[in-house]
């Protein structure tokens, strides 16, 4: 994780931070208010979002102002890539809530962030849509639900993700099928006595086909840390995509207060990724693109050329904890309130219900048993 900016307040001095939903920074200390200035006229500058050249990315051929070295300290437990405070010695792991130590710390160059989704979900916020989760848990540890009562801070961080355009094209080659009818005819029988009968056959007409569909792609976006990936499509907005459309140029105002874990997946690995979506749609292009009632690709050769990307952080909150020495972690969306978790289960809370259900059936068993007697 990069470290928090230095950002102090105009009024008394302390470190600010980013007010969800809005474009101001708050003093804790005295509660002013800062405004965060347009881009172009800021004190702290920047640039509008710009997309880095792919290629020259991955030969290490970046202009210095669009790189970054920090020191980092890999957690052993879930893999995050944390940055620690110089005057921090240790401390404990926002995703999985493991000890860390700063001896084990080493230095991780990546891509500058081009852009970052502002967080609009408040703390108090996040926290009651973890209470309300809880709530809805069957089975749940009375420990889990006196964490979320007992009013442990949940950690609002920035999940780096790589978006990359490219010019998209497949060559190929296959059959494209049109369905056609014959009529044939068939015994069947009625009220005991064959019959014949008439009936339409479906069969296909094959014609061999070849072309090539081209496609451009704009933001593709793929996770560039594998700490979150099970649960990433589960938070990115409920079943939506998140609103790239309001990400913002990268400025460190937006991240006082918050964290923002460096990417651990490097540019080549995202951009496999990202392969995998771009061909799943050049192929249904294909399909589209030979017609008829059904398809055959026999052959298919994908081309993706004038590459680039960005580096953008996203919003989440993170509430991670230890249960009976074993991590678990509640993420909440920072833009929907989306929650997605792991939970343990209670199992005196299980036996129990088995053994009432079994109590139940005896007692539902045992009294229709006696109405069919005639006892009741």
């Amino acid at each position: 994780m990069t470290a928090q900016p230095e950002l102090p307040c105009s009024n008394c001095g302390a470190q600010l931070s980013f007010s969800p939903g809005s474009q101001t920074l708050t003093c804790p200390a005295c509660g002013a208010e800062n405004e965060i200035p347009p881009l172009e006229t800021g004190p702290w500058g920047g640039e509008a979002i710009r997309e880095l050249d792919y290629e020259k990315a991955i030969a290490n051929m970046l202009a210095p102002r669009d790189v970054v070295e920090v020191e980092t300290l890999p957690c052993p437990s879930c893999g995050a890539e944390v940055t620690l405070d110089e005057k921090t010695l240790a401390q404990e792991c926002p995703f999985c809530a493991t000890p860390l130590a700063k001896e084990a710390s080493h230095s991780l160059q990546h891509p500058k962030p081009q852009g970052v989704l502002p967080f609009a979900l408040e703390e108090r916020e996040a926290k009651q849509k973890l209470t309300d989760w809880l709530g809805r848990l069957w089975f749940a540890p009375n420990g889990l639900k006196k964490y979320a009562e007992s009013g442990r801070p949940v950690a609002g961080v920035y999940v780096p993700h790589y978006t990359y355009d490219a010019k998209g094209s497949a060559r190929y080659s296959g059959a494209r099928g049109d369905a056609y009818y014959v009529t044939r005819t068939r015994t069947v029988m009625v009220d005991g006595k064959p019959q014949r009968q008439t009936y339409q056959e479906r069969r296909i007409r094959w014609t061999p086909v070849s072309g090539q569909v081209r496609r451009f792609f704009d933001d593709v976006l793929v996770p560039a840390s594998d700490t979150l990936l099970e649960q990433a499509d589960r938070v990115e907005a409920g079943g939506q995509s998140w609103d790239l459309a309001a990400i913002e140029p990268y400025r460190p105002q937006f991240l006082a207060g918050f964290r923002a874990e460096a990417p651990s997946v490097s540019l080549k690995a995202g951009f496999g990724r990202a392969e995998h979506t771009m061909e799943a749609i050049l192929r249904r292009d294909v399909r589209f693109d030979i017609g008829g009632d059904e398809q055959r690709i026999t052959r298919m050769a994908t081309r993706y050329d004038e590459v680039t990307f960005k580096h953008v952080l996203l919003p989440i909150w993170l509430a991670a904890y230890r249960w009976k020495n074993k991590p678990f972690r509640v993420v909440i969306n920072g833009r929907t309130g989306a929650v997605s978790g792991e939970r343990p289960y209670s199992a005196w809370k299980i036996a129990l219900a088995i053994i009432a259900g079994i109590a139940i059936a005896a007692a539902i068993g045992y009294a229709y048993a006696l109405q069919q007697s005639g006892q009741l």
